[in-house]
């Protein structure tokens, strides 16, 4: 049974803040599991003799991270786990380790393609020999992501055993050329058919999409990539600095770190 929630009105955090806090922790901990109602406004309101709108804001931040949903006639429930990302150089697979979660792949292929575009973007010759990965990354058996990243010709040799045992950054990692540094692109999209059959959503399910550049200690990019992951089960934290204060640091506007974000273009994150 989950802890009661306990208001510390001398705690400079706001109210509504202290409650969204606890109730996260909840879920983060399985005290709460997917599908378990939280009391509505008014018994809360009432038990905590606090006003209907702080509870309702707190209730508000939950479902903006996708951690509760409210639904007509049923109230407002825990969703289904959400893996949440921070901004860092990491892969999916790293992260759901991290987060005590049993991350598996599919590896739907590896080939030998020419792509002209992915080439141009790994700075070769648009008729450059590459290495296609498709990979379908679940937890739980539960799907998540669905990946594709060229990488230069030389990794002509890597094996399913190696995608399926590790992320595309730890085999890269153990290879000798791991990545330093990725700009990459948030978007969004609807599903297509061949993506909702392996996301196992419906199609036209909105999806969140990455678009991907990793390179090396020297600046030379290593591999490129587009991923597409459920919205309803994975998220991106970012952290935010003010303009003046992230111009006072040392971190070059050309690498941004995972502290320094700049709205306006790509940013330096993590992937695969």
């Amino acid at each position: 049974m989950p802890a009661p929630i306990v208001i510390d009105r001398d705690n400079p955090t706001p109210l509504y803040a202290q409650i969204a806090a606890q109730l996260r922790a909840q879920i983060d901990t399985g005290a709460l599991k997917p599908g378990d109602r939280i009391d509505n406004e008014e018994v809360l309101a009432a038990r905590l003799a606090l006003s209907r709108p702080t509870i309702a804001r707190a209730i508000n931040e939950l479902v903006a991270q996708g951690l509760v949903v409210r639904r007509r006639g049923f109230g407002t429930e825990v969703t289904n786990s959400v893996q949440h990302r921070r901004l860092e150089l990491t892969s999916l697979y790293e992260d759901l380790v991290r987060n005590g979660r049993r991350p598996s792949t599919q590896v739907l292929a590896i080939e030998q393609v020419l792509d002209g575009r992915a080439a141009i973007l790994l700075g070769l010759s648009p008729v450059t020999p590459l290495v296609h990965l498709r990979r379908l990354r679940s937890a739980e058996a539960v799907p998540i992501a669905l990946m594709e990243n060229w990488l230069p010709g030389g990794f002509a040799d890597l094996t399913q055993a190696e995608l399926v045992a590790d992320g595309l950054y730890g085999v890269l990692r153990a290879r000798g050329a791991g990545p330093a540094a990725a700009r990459q692109q948030l978007g969004a999209k609807a599903a297509g058919a061949m993506e909702a059959r392996l996301l196992q959503v419906r199609r036209g399910t909105p999806l969140m999409t990455m678009a991907s550049l990793a390179y090396d200690v020297d600046g030379v990019p290593v591999e490129c990539g587009t991923h597409v992951y459920r919205a309803d089960i994975y998220s991106i934290e970012v952290l935010v600095h003010s303009l003046s204060a992230a111009t006072n640091e040392s971190t070059s506007p050309s690498v941004v770190s995972h502290e320094h974000i700049q709205r306006t273009s790509p940013v330096a994150t993590s992937q695969s």
